[in-house]
Parts: structure tokens; sequence; C-alpha cells
């Protein structure tokens, strides 16, 4: 068999969340081209229904659904309408979070614990909602979106950070509780030059940003599809429980201040 045959996903269903824009829209993408058939979910379904039909152009079915993360009823209804829609779940990629730097002193430990359920709680419940369907279908792949932040120490990072980190963490230990038919990894992606961020970075910023890592660039979605789809295609067939870092080499954080 060639190399590349192993890049394939025929077959696969792919529920993404935060599917609608940059690293979700790429992925969706990435695996569509590779054969997978695509249920995106995010709050706004314009957003969503404009990437479907681009994954519907590649020949794949797709699938738009609204969905906030921090819903249960809207979790679950992501879960249901895949199996009912397109017939099986086989891949799960937990792409919606996030939240912006914090003054430890001001943010409240609600907010804090917020944070948590946008990050964290919710790809846990969509991993114990999407398992047994994956079991069901005789094969299963989890892909967490992390972030070096998980890693790095900087200041006033401390909810999104722990946060990301918790996520990690969670990667490895499901990764053992679920094997060997679901195999759960991630990826921890540095800055990432998505529409959004490029529309309001500042031209020094970024020209500072680049200088200070490695390879002199930030990166593009599509360097974590290609990530994506190697972690979700039988290519990493012998992978689960693993962090890949894409961040261009950086070993600290990039961000100014």
């Amino acid at each position: 068999m060639s190399i590349l045959q192993h890049f394939k996903m025929d077959g696969g269903v792919a529920v993404i969340t935060g599917g609608g824009r940059g690293i979700g829209r790429a992925i969706a993408l990435a695996y569509a081209e590779a054969g997978a058939d695509i249920v995106l979910a995010a709050r706004t379904l314009a957003d969503v229904e404009a990437v479907a039909e681009e994954v519907r152009s590649l020949g794949r079915r797709a699938l738009a659904v609204t969905c906030d993360v921090n819903d249960s009823e809207q979790r679950e209804a992501v879960i249901s309408q895949a199996r009912e829609a397109l017939g099986r779940i086989t891949h799960l990629v937990n792409n919606a979070g996030g939240a912006g730097p914090n003054d430890p002193l001001q943010l409240s430990p609600e907010r804090f614990e917020e944070i948590l359920r946008f990050n964290v709680t919710s790809a846990y419940a969509l991993c114990q909602l999407s398992v047994p369907h994956m079991r069901e279908a005789g094969t299963g792949n989890i892909l967490n979106i992390t972030s070096g932040a998980a890693r790095y120490a900087q200041p006033q990072f401390s909810a999104y950070g722990s946060a990301k980190a918790a996520l990690t963490q969670l990667t490895r230990l499901l990764a053992q509780d679920f094997a060997p038919l679901v195999r759960v990894n991630a990826i921890a992606p540095g800055p990432i030059l998505t529409d959004a961020l490029n529309r309001v970075l500042p031209v020094d910023m970024r020209k500072s940003m680049e200088t200070e890592t490695p390879l002199q660039s930030l990166g593009q979605p599509e360097d974590i599809a290609a990530a994506a789809l190697y972690l979700a295609s039988p290519a990493s067939r012998w992978v689960t429980g693993k962090i890949i870092e894409v961040d261009g080499g950086a070993e600290s954080s990039v961000w100014p201040g």
C-alpha cells in the first residue's frame, strides 16, 4: 500500500466543534479532502453552513448544527443528529474553547470555573457522548485542541493556561481509558494567524512575534489541519495519548508582555 493511502479517512464521520472558522474550518476541509463526512458545530449557524457548503463541494456529506458546547442539551443534540443523519460517528475534534488574559486578583472564581467548563468539561462531556458510537462503529479517534499556553509560564494567563493544561492531561488519561479501540491525542498550537487575528494584530506586534519564533513566521490554520489529519488517519495508528506541539519551535510565549 502507498504511504499516502495511510492518510485517507474514507468512511469516517467527524464531529468538529468550533467548525465555522479558523482552525476548525481548516480541519474540516482537510478531513473532507481525505474522504470523511463532516458534522460542523458552532454557535453561529451561518458560519458552519458556509463551511458545510465547502465540504460538499469536495464531494463529501456535511451537516451544520448550532451548538454552544457549554450547553448540555445542545451537546447531546449534536451527537444524536450526527448519528441520525450520517449513520455513525468515528471522529471527534474538540476545537471550541478559548479565553483571554486575566488578572488573578480580579478574575472571580466563578469566571475561572466558566473558563474551565468551556475548555475542559465540554470536551470531557463530548467524549463521553461520542465514544459509545465509536465503539459501535468499531473504530474511534478523538483530537483535542489545546494550546502552548498549557506549558508556558507567563503572566496574566492563569485561567486559560490552567484550563489548557487540564485538557492536555485529560487527553493522556482518556487515551488510557479508551484504548485500544479509540485513540485520543491533542495538538498544542502556537500563535495561529487566523483571519480574525490578522484583522486586529498590529503590524509591529506581528513582526515582533515572528522574530521571536525560531521558524520566523506565525502559524496558519492549515498547519494545524495537517497535523490533525495525521492524528486522525491510519498513519498514526500506533499513536495515542500524545500532544503534538505545532508552534514554529517556540519554547516560550511569543506574545509581547
